[in-house]
């Protein structure tokens, strides 16, 4: 018998469509199963085994998901209280969901604040932390479906591939959304393809919808659901704090009433405490993409200071991470106190927050580990404040040879 014809004669007693290729005959008589329905079947028994472990699963408590973010987030108290709530109950609402009557809503977060202040960083130690699969999309290479650019069913996609492939474990991942802002609505002539045409694709997708995604370049469509996925979205939302100003009738708040004194970013932080939804509409954003993020956290200017706890503090800092470097060839790398202190000082002056401190340490240091890894008797590297500046080369220690140095960071100690 021709095996091609005799699959056609067969219907699959689950979907009762014919049976093309391979097939697996059931216990009872003429009970088949195609191949399409052992896939569910086998990815419905996934599915259920990856929501009994997370059931299992000892979700954080606020206060320990904030330990966490302290070390390394630095400053940002609040931001990091409402993010912990905010993902810890996200996550409740998912281990309830399995045997709660009342339907949750999700607690999609906007975190707002100027570049470099911590909203990347945040996200990305959030699902360090919980072991999910995360993802970075920029909202700026976005475009509507159908036009030239990035769609937003590319963002699922890559949380998939974040996942191994895994469906069920996407399923509990974190979306981080930079740059939201830039799909304000625009004023123009014709359709807004990258602004508010964005914007609307993105609700059904922020609120928990299931979505077929292509993977493999089209080959592979895949369905996956995103209720459960957790996004967070970010934006500097430059001129927002005019826009709450002229809301609450001042040109200038508090002291500033003065024409002829500057804001500080403190006094930006302050005016931003009384955002409201109302003002991200005026802003450009539509109100129902508002609507499907109800938690928003302003995030404060780093200061000076928190810039140089940035460089040694955090388990990840940018010190030790170079001073790790220097190590494996042999070298202890050493930073003044003024040193520091130029670094962050010329960091804050850029404006550009903490990404800033990282592209400093590469200039300084780049002809050092160029050449140290070829001097095998240099033991030692100091760097301070004159070398900040440019004024002069930093010191080297060589073997069986004493210099005088100034007093070294944190009294001396490895960072």
């Amino acid at each position: 018998m021709n095996n091609r014809k005799y699959f056609h004669e067969l219907r699959c007693s689950f979907c009762g469509n014919p049976i093309k290729d391979a097939f697996i005959k059931g216990k009872a008589p003429g009970v088949y199963i195609c191949k399409s329905c052992i896939k569910s079947a086998y990815r419905l028994m996934q599915r259920e085994e990856i929501e009994n472990n997370f059931l299992k699963f000892n979700l954080p408590k606020p206060e320990e998901i904030k330990k966490f973010l302290d070390k390394y987030v630095i400053g940002q108290e609040k931001a990091k209280k409402v993010v912990s709530v905010a993902i810890y109950d996200h996550y409740k609402k998912i281990k309830d969901s399995s045997s709660s009557e009342v339907e949750f809503e999700k607690s999609n977060v906007l975190l707002i604040g100027p570049t470099g202040s911590g909203k990347t960083l945040i996200a990305r130690t959030l699902a360090k932390l919980l072991r999910v699969p995360f993802v970075v999309a920029d909202a700026t290479s976005l475009t509507e479906s159908g036009y030239v650019g990035g769609d937003v069913e590319n963002i699922i996609a890559r949380l998939v591939q974040a996942a191994d492939g895994d469906i069920e474990k996407a399923e509990m991942g974190i979306v981080y959304i930079d740059e939201i802002d830039k799909l304000a609505r625009k004023p123009m002539v014709g359709r807004d393809i990258s602004g508010e045409g964005v914007q609307q694709e993105l609700l059904k997708m922020l609120e928990g919808t299931e979505m077929e995604i292509n993977m493999n370049y089209g080959e592979e469509t895949i369905k996956i659901n995103t209720e459960k996925i957790l996004f967070i979205c970010g934006g500097s939302f430059e001129g927002l704090e005019e826009i709450v100003k002229k809301r609450l009738g001042k040109r200038k708040v508090g002291f500033l009433a003065d024409e002829n004194v500057d804001e500080t970013p403190q006094d930006y932080y302050e005016i931003m405490q009384n955002l409201e939804p109302a003002d991200l509409i005026t802003f450009g954003m539509i109100p129902e993409l508002v609507g499907r993020i109800p938690v928003m956290v302003v995030l404060a200017p780093l200061t000076k200071n928190d810039l140089k706890r940035i460089l040694v503090e955090p388990e990840n800092a940018i010190v030790k991470q170079y001073q790790r470097l220097f190590e494996l060839d042999g070298v202890k790398l050493t930073f003044t106190e003024d040193a520091l202190d130029a670094i962050a000082e010329l960091a804050y002056k850029r404006g550009t927050g903490a990404r800033g401190l990282r592209s400093i340490m590469e200039d300084i240091l780049l002809d050092l580990r160029f050449s140290l890894p070829s001097l095998s008797d240099v033991k030692e590297c100091i760097i301070d404040k004159e070398v900040i500046l440019g004024k002069k080369k930093p010191q080297l220690i060589r073997e069986n040879k004493k210099i005088f140095v100034k007093k070294i960071a944190r009294g001396g100690r490895k960072l």
